[in-house]
């Protein structure tokens, strides 16, 4: 047989491993991106879901920067965050190729060059209406705004306005903020409920959420994910305050806020995606999976999904975490929730996969 019919015999053979070569590397260039990542920074704005330590730089109570909090962490950390590890945002940003922890924007350890591949804004507290961060003296969501306006101008300085330009426009944007609103303000003190019917709370929220999203975008941002909020009512805090049913119970009235909020958020996002130009906004049904996680927590390895793992499990969050921190748990890889009130890096990094694999409701002529 001459060479030619035996190269002739082979090429469908090499023309099928050339394709699966090449598909494995548009893969990996898709898995690593530009460079190195497919969106080249992780910019968040939220509340403690989302903050990563920025509240340990302002006058505030709504620390999470002392044990048990962190215990899970890279060095067993306590650095703000309110888990006993990472948060979603800092398994967005590994799954993208980008560090595995995004820093905190007021943290001065870290300068523009390391912000550059991600950063956080959110504080600990603070709602989508500004009064909610007044009440742990967090920073509003205004101002979070106020300083992604100086973190893009620091980022034009550092490293130009094209590459700037890039950064902004090809990062990915997460929104993580609205549950305090209710659990911290409206639901607990009278000043908002004086003057809005819920309805027209839950319309003035959505307003709030609007009016940040369009700002952030008039400053270059186009690929958004916002978190819708997650079961109110199931949050073991909410479970041991709602003493006119059985113990145990979730909080069916919270729970029916949660859901009447997130359907306007989840409009907002959809009208949203018609009228800004460029913009690829995804909404993320926290809500859905975490009921989910709460009524079948085996599906998911847990073992516990009404109890924190910090204290008795009930009560505890914040700085009561601390003073029971000989009651935590051994495990919280088993829990859903690391305090009353949030998950555990392992509930977490199960929010942060739908963060990943969700999808634009954009639709295109």
């Amino acid at each position: 047989m001459s060479l030619l019919r035996q190269v002739r015999r082979a090429m469908p053979a090499l023309f099928v491993l050339a394709h699966v070569v090449l598909a494995a590397a548009r893969r990996g260039a898709a898995a690593a991106g530009p460079g190195k990542a497919p969106a080249p920074a992780v910019i968040v704005f939220g509340d403690s879901t989302a903050d990563t330590g920025n509240n340990n730089f302002i006058q505030t109570m709504a620390r999470g920067n002392h044990p048990p909090y962190g215990r899970d962490y890279a060095g067993g950390v306590a650095t703000g965050r309110f888990s006993n590890g990472r948060l979603p945002a800092d398994f967005v940003s590994e799954a993208l190729g980008l560090p595995p922890s995004v820093p905190a924007y007021l943290d001065p350890g870290h300068t523009i060059h390391h912000l550059a591949t991600g950063v956080s804004f959110a504080s600990a507290g603070a709602g989508l209406d500004n009064m909610t961060a007044q009440i742990p003296s967090a920073m509003t969501l205004s101002e979070q705004i106020d300083h992604f306006r100086r973190y893009r101008a620091r980022l034009q300085r550092a490293k130009g306005q094209a590459a700037a330009h890039h950064i902004m426009s090809h990062a990915l944007y997460i929104f993580s903020i609205g549950a305090s609103d209710f659990l911290q303000n409206y639901l607990v003190f009278p000043a908002r409920g004086y003057r809005y019917t819920l309805p027209e709370y839950e319309a003035y929220l959505v307003g709030a959420a609007e009016a940040a999203l369009r700002a952030v975008h008039g400053l270059g941002a186009r690929a958004f994910r916002v978190v819708g909020l997650p079961p109110l009512g199931c949050l073991p805090l909410e479970r041991a305050m709602n003493l006119p049913r059985p113990t145990g119970e979730c909080n069916e009235v919270y729970n029916v806020v949660a859901r009447s909020f997130n359907s306007r958020l989840r409009g907002l996002v959809a009208s949203l995606n018609w009228e800004l130009p460029g913009a690829r906004l995804a909404y993320i049904d926290q809500y859905g999976l975490m009921s989910a996680m709460i009524a079948r927590p085996w599906e998911y390895g847990f073992d516990n999904s009404v109890q924190g793992c910090c204290g008795t499990g009930y009560v505890e969050t914040g700085v009561l975490c601390s003073l029971d921190s000989a009651l935590t748990c051994d495990n919280a890889n088993k829990y859903v929730f690391f305090d009353a009130v949030h998950p555990s890096e392992r509930a977490y990094k199960i929010i942060a996969g739908a963060i990943l694999n969700a999808t634009s409701t954009r639709r295109f002529p």
